[in-house]
């Protein structure tokens, strides 16, 4: 295949070697500037931090742009579809790793962990006579959004803690919710005002920013835990910060912000009953594999002439823009 992917970020290295398999160029730039230079030779491009508008217009051969991972709103999926340029994705391959991380995050917020990590190694002994910590079992998760990751950690949660789950999401059948141990609610109101726990699962969409905003969390429990591991938008994060220093809530999980990656002046990095990791939720080298392997098959197929699975808009295909390469 006379064909040359560039693999914008760094990947699991199986990617690379599906691509060189099947006969493709593979290039790896180390910096924004490397790869400003390789997207004019590129036939196909695999991103994990997303691409913009001016970098697909500099893409003048691109056939395809391979998102790594599931959420693609840091590439202008509209403007790429405009210049017939399918758009992929990987649902699903590192959901348990994010339902995991999730599950991470609720306990190590509820124990405390990070803080009490700090007081063992300073040889504080009585932090536990000092730092209230939480049991999650017989607890209340709630689930905002159910797709798989969600689903998964309704049943880790339901069937391994013994927590109740309510779920609320507009689009899932109640029936899905109910075989995986959950209870649908009616509304998100609802289900912050039960929840102890609140695990966000939403997509980055322009109608899901601030799913949770100021008045949601002024409806939830004052002991309530919020986890996110899906985008940062979803949170008021202003509002959370707010909650957080007064007591109002318990403490709460993160994954993701607002602004990646956030300033050391932020607020947020100052808080004790916070637990903060980089983005990581996807990252187990199990998911990365899963990742890799499924963006190097849909270039490889695109490139091939066949239609990739898991296409952002499907519709592109046929109106797609189609250079000539060698198979």
């Amino acid at each position: 295949m006379n064909a040359t992917c560039v693999i914008a970020q760094p990947i699991h290295p199986i990617g690379a070697e599906v691509l060189r398999s099947a006969g493709c160029t593979v290039i790896e730039p180390r910096n924004a500037a490397a790869l400003e230079d390789a997207l004019p030779d590129a036939d196909a491009v695999i991103v994990r931090d997303g691409l913009s508008a001016a970098e697909i217009d500099s893409g003048a051969r691109l056939l395809i742009i391979a998102n790594h991972g599931t959420g693609t709103d840091r590439i202008d999926v509209a403007h790429a579809s405009e210049h017939g340029i399918p758009v992929t994705h990987t649902p699903g391959a590192n959901a348990r790793s994010v339902a995991e991380h999730a599950l991470m995050l609720m306990f190590a917020t509820a124990r405390q962990a990070v803080v009490a990590d700090a007081a063992t190694r300073r040889g504080h002994w009585g932090f536990k006579y000092q730092r209230p910590m939480m049991s999650l079992y017989g607890q209340t998760l709630g689930i905002v959004g159910f797709g798989r990751s969600g689903q998964m950690l309704c049943e880790m949660a339901s069937k391994g803690l013994g927590m109740r789950v309510l779920v609320w999401s507009p689009k899932a059948e109640h029936e899905l919710i109910q075989l995986s141990c959950g209870h649908a609610v009616d509304s998100l109101d609802e289900l912050l005002e039960q929840a102890d726990v609140v695990s966000l699962h939403r997509s980055m969409k322009p109608e899901n920013r601030r799913t949770l905003d100021s008045a949601g969390i002024a409806r939830m429990k004052p002991r309530a835990i919020v986890i996110n591991t899906s985008r940062g938008g979803l949170i008021d994060e202003d509002a959370l910060v707010d909650a957080l220093t007064q007591g109002r809530l318990f403490g709460a999980g993160l994954d993701v912000f607002d602004t990646e990656p956030f300033a050391a002046t932020s607020r947020l990095a100052s808080l004790e009953n916070v637990v903060l990791t980089p983005h990581v939720a996807g990252s187990s080298q199990e998911a990365l594999y899963a990742m890799a392997s499924q963006c190097a098959q849909q270039v490889i197929d695109t490139l091939a002439g066949r239609q990739p699975v898991d296409m952002v808009r499907p519709g592109v295909w046929s109106v797609r823009r189609r250079n000539v390469v060698v198979v």
